[in-house]
C-alpha cells in the first residue's frame, strides 16, 4: 500500500465516515467498505519502524518511531499521559481524572470496591485513553478491555496495545457494543464524556446490560459534582435509582455504584421508561443490533452474579453455568479444556513455539469458542483477545464467565485495530470462520492481507485446517512475504488436521 496507508483502519476510516450523520455519533462508529472496495495490499510500517519493546517495559515506553504522532503528548503531558523523551514516548501513568497517577486512583477506588482478592476479574475502561488506567489494573489481578474511538488524538488505541494492554478501537453510538450481556465485574469512565443520560438513558442501559449482576460501575468526571452540570449530574442519579443500583460513594468528582443481583425494584414505567427487554429471541447478528431503551436482567437469578461465581483463578477452570446450559455443556467444555491443554503443550514443546514475553504480548485467537487456546496460556505473561466469529455459536459469554476476554466479529470485515498490533494470531478452522460469514463475498486472499495488517513485523500465526486448505494457505503466505512451514498435529489428535506456522517478515 502506499505510504500515507501506515495507520489504516478501513471500517474507521475518517474520511469517509465524516460524510455521515453525526445523530447518536453515529459516523465515529464502524462503517466498513464492501470487500471489492478495500484495496488488496500490504499495510507498510512508518519509516524507521522498530521490534516494540518488550512486556513488561513496553507499559512505561514505546519506540517513536513506531508511532511517531506527538499530539496527545504536546496536549495531555502535563495531565501525565505520555511524554516524549529522546526516541521513546513515556507513560508515567497518569490521565485527566489521575494527574498523580493511576495508582493513586486505584488506590482511592480500593478503598470501596475489593480490587485485590480476585472478586473482580473482568472490567471495561470506556474512553480510556491510552489504558493506564487498565495497565496498572493488572498488577491487581484485573484483566481490563480498554477502547475508545478513532478520534482527533489519532492513535490512542494504538498507543496502548503498543503499550501490551488489551484494546480496541469502539465507539458507543447507535449500536451495542460486541459484547454479550454480564460480561464485566468492573465498568469505568473516567472523563470518557459519555452522555449516559441522552437518548433515554439508552447509553447508561446499555452499560447495565454489560455489567454483571453484583457488578461495579465507577464514573470520574462530568457531570459528577461537576459545575454547570447540576441537571446532568441529578438525572444520572436518577437513573442509577431507576435501575436500583446501590451508591457505594460519592468521593470528589468520582461516583462509585453497585448494579443489583436481583430485580428488586425495578417498575415497568418510571420517568425514563425503563421495563424489562424480551429477550426470548436472540439477534442474529450479535455485534450489530441496535441499542434498546429496556433492561436485560438474567434469567436464572444469582448464578451470574459476583459473589456466586467463583474467584479469580478458580473461574478459569469451573465449567460456567452458560456452558452448562448448551447441549452436552458440561462434557464439550472439559474437554475442550483438555484439548487445548495437550495442544498448547504441543506447540511449546514439539513445535518450539515461544508464546511467552518478551517474545510475546499481544495474542489473538480468531475462532474462540470456549476460550480454551487462552486458558492454555493463562500462566503466560500475554494476553487474548478471544474473538467468536460471525454464525458461529454465541459462546462468548462462557468466556467471559471464565474471566477471560473477547469480542464478536464479521472476519469478512477488517478487525477494529490499528495495523501493527497483535505479536501472535492462532485461529483452528480457518475455512470455516471465513464459510460462516454473513458476506456474500468473502476470500482467503482477503482474510490473509487483513491478517497481515494487523500483525506485527517478526509476529507469528498458527493455522489449523486440513492439509488442502493449509497448501492453499502456504502459496498465499508467500504472496503476503510469510515464510511457513507445515506441521503434523499433535499425535493425541485425531481428524486430519495439520498446522501451519507462519512469520511475517
Amino acid at each position: 500500500c502506499p505510504a500515507e496507508a501506515v495507520a489504516h483502519m478501513p471500517c474507521e476510516d475518517p474520511r469517509r465516515n465524516s460524510q455521515l450523520s453525526r445523530e447518536m455519533n453515529f459516523y465515529r462508529e464502524r462503517h466498513c467498505p464492501l470487500p471489492e472496495e478495500t484495496p488488496l495490499c500490504l499495510i507498510p510500517p512508518p519509516s524507521g519502524y522498530k521490534i516494540p519493546v518488550p512486556w513488561p517495559e513496553s507499559l512505561h515506553k514505546i519506540w517513536h518511531a513506531n508511532m511517531p504522532y506527538n499530539k496527545i503528548a504536546d496536549r495531555k503531558g502535563h495531565q501525565g499521559w505520555m511524554k516524549r523523551e529522546g526516541e521513546y514516548f513515556t507513560f508515567p501513568g497518569g490521565g485527566t481524572m489521575f494527574p498523580g497517577g493511576a495508582g493513586q486512583y486505584i488506590e482511592k477506588l480500593a478503598q470501596y470496591i475489593p480490587l485485590s482478592g480476585g472478586t473482580l476479574r473482568t472490567a471495561l475502561d470506556m474512553g480510556c485513553g491510552v489504558a493506564s488506567f487498565g495497565g496498572t489494573l493488572l498488577s491487581q489481578g484485573i484483566l481490563a478491555l480498554s477502547f475508545a474511538p478513532r478520534d482527533s488524538h489519532k492513535s490512542q488505541i494504538q498507543f496502548a496495545l503498543e503499550r501490551g494492554v488489551p484494546a480496541f478501537v469502539a465507539m458507543l453510538g447507535t449500536r451495542r457494543l460486541p459484547f454479550p450481556a454480564y460480561s464485566f465485574d468492573l465498568m469505568h469512565c473516567s472523563r470518557c464524556l459519555i452522555p449516559f443520560t441522552a437518548y433515554n438513558a439508552t447509553y447508561f442501559i446499555e452499560v447495565d446490560r454489560l455489567l454483571r449482576p453484583g457488578g461495579y460501575l465507577v464514573i470520574s468526571g462530568p457531570p459528577v459534582q461537576w459545575p454547570k452540570q447540576d441537571k446532568e449530574w441529578a438525572d444520572l442519579q436518577a437513573v442509577a435509582r431507576a435501575l436500583c443500583y446501590e451508591l457505594i460513594a460519592v468521593d470528589g468528582n468520582t461516583v462509585i455504584w453497585k448494579k443489583p443481583v436481583v430485580d428488586s425494584c425495578l417498575p415497568s414505567q418510571n420517568e425514563f421508561g425503563l421495563g424489562l427487554c424480551d429477550e426470548s429471541v436472540p439477534p442474529s447478528d450479535a455485534w450489530y443490533y441496535k441499542l434498546k431503551k429496556c433492561v436485560t436482567r438474567p434469567s436464572v437469578k444469582g448464578e451470574l452474579a459476583l459473589g456466586t461465581i467463583s474467584k479469580w483463578p478458580e473461574r478459569l477452570t469451573k465449567v460456567p453455568s452458560r456452558a452448562i446450559a448448551m447441549k452436552n455443556g458440561l462434557d464439550v467444555f472439559e474437554a475442550d479444556a483438555r484439548r487445548w491443554a495437550r495442544r498448547v503443550a504441543y506447540y511449546k514443546d514439539s513445535l518450539n513455539l515461544e508464546i511467552k514475553s518478551p517474545a510475546v504480548r499481544n495474542v489473538m485467537d480468531m475462532n474462540a469458542f470456549f476460550g480454551g487456546f487462552a486458558a492454555a496460556l493463562a500462566s503466560e505473561t500475554v494476553w487474548v483477545m478471544n474473538v467468536i466469529p460471525a454464525r458461529k455459536p454465541l459462546t462468548l459469554d462462557v468466556i467471559y464467565d471464565r474471566g477471560l476476554i473477547g469480542v464478536y466479529h464479521d472476519w469478512c470485515e477488517p478487525f477494529s485495530t490499528y495495523p501493527r498490533t497483535y505479536d501472535f494470531i492462532h485461529v483452528s478452522g480457518i475455512e470455516s470462520i471465513k464459510r460462516d460469514s454473513s458476506k456474500s463475498r468473502c476470500s482467503l486472499v482477503d482474510l490473509m492481507v487483513e491478517m497481515d495488517r494487523i500483525l506485527r513485523p517478526e509476529g507469528k500465526v498458527v493455522i489449523r485446517d486440513s492439509p488442502e486448505v493449509l497448501d492453499k494457505v502456504a502459496r498465499m503466505a508467500h504472496a503476503v512475504r510469510w515464510s511457513s512451514s507445515i506441521h503434523d498435529k499433535e499425535p493425541e489428535s485425531h481428524g486430519r488436521e495439520k498446522i501451519l506456522i507462519a512469520t511475517k517478515s
